[in-house]
């Protein structure tokens, strides 16, 4: 069922603090993944959809899931063909939102956080805002369709790491270490630990993807 909700806020199985409630206003459209359902269910948060195969909580725990959300979605674990994060980021698309918030999408599982990262390739391409956040890191995806802003929030460090092979016609304004036309190639150290020298900074680029990673420690 499409609903008209423009945003969609995913909690995942990864790390979750309460940091990440900030994320959720009252109109946005709840997903809760395996754990991150139950993180949700734990704070009170009432989800839209539940979904996954639940092998990680109690079956107390499932229950009481079952119940504080408007659908709830279980699947066999052994069969499954996607993991509980993509299985509710498929669902986000179905919502057809202006914006996706990934949060315990990152986590101790470097395989799950990185084929998280990966999903960001997919609304780049159906020209969806997408954003994975924790505790420390905010990370999005850019291509050079449009320029992108980065605004300072309390996050220090922004790095930009190419997920294609080179990225080119890099220009940074509003950085301490600005670019002009420059590349940046994967595997190259280049672009990583930039900082914003006021409110906000812009990143242009000509041609390839780019990771955009804003941290702190």
């Amino acid at each position: 069922m499409q609903h008209t909700k423009t945003k969609v806020v995913i909690f995942s199985g990864g790390q979750l603090s309460e940091q990440a409630l900030k994320y959720i206003q009252p109109e946005d459209f709840i997903i809760g993944a395996d754990r991150g359902a139950a993180f949700l269910t734990k704070h009170g948060i009432h989800m839209d959809i539940a979904v996954g195969d639940f092998d990680s909580v109690t079956e107390e725990m499932k229950i009481d899931i079952a119940i504080n959300c408007d659908r709830f979605i279980d699947c066999d674990p052994v069969y499954k063909n996607l993991t509980d994060t993509e299985m509710a980021f498929e669902i986000a698309l179905e919502q057809q939102p202006v914006e996706i918030m990934m949060l315990g999408a990152l986590g101790t599982r470097f395989d799950h956080s990185l084929s998280n990262v990966h999903l960001l390739r997919r609304t780049l391409e159906l020209g969806i805002q997408c954003t994975l956040a924790d505790d420390h890191n905010e990370i999005c995806l850019m291509d050079a369709r449009q320029s992108f802003t980065v605004m300072d929030h309390g996050f220090t460090y922004v790095s930009l790491l190419p997920l294609s092979m080179e990225v080119t016609g890099v220009t940074l304004e509003g950085f301490q270490y600005p670019l002009h036309q420059a590349t940046l190639t994967l595997g190259k150290s280049l672009s990583v630990s930039n900082e914003l020298v006021g409110e906000k900074g812009i990143i242009h680029i000509a041609d390839g993807v780019l990771l955009v990673i804003q941290s702190k420690d």
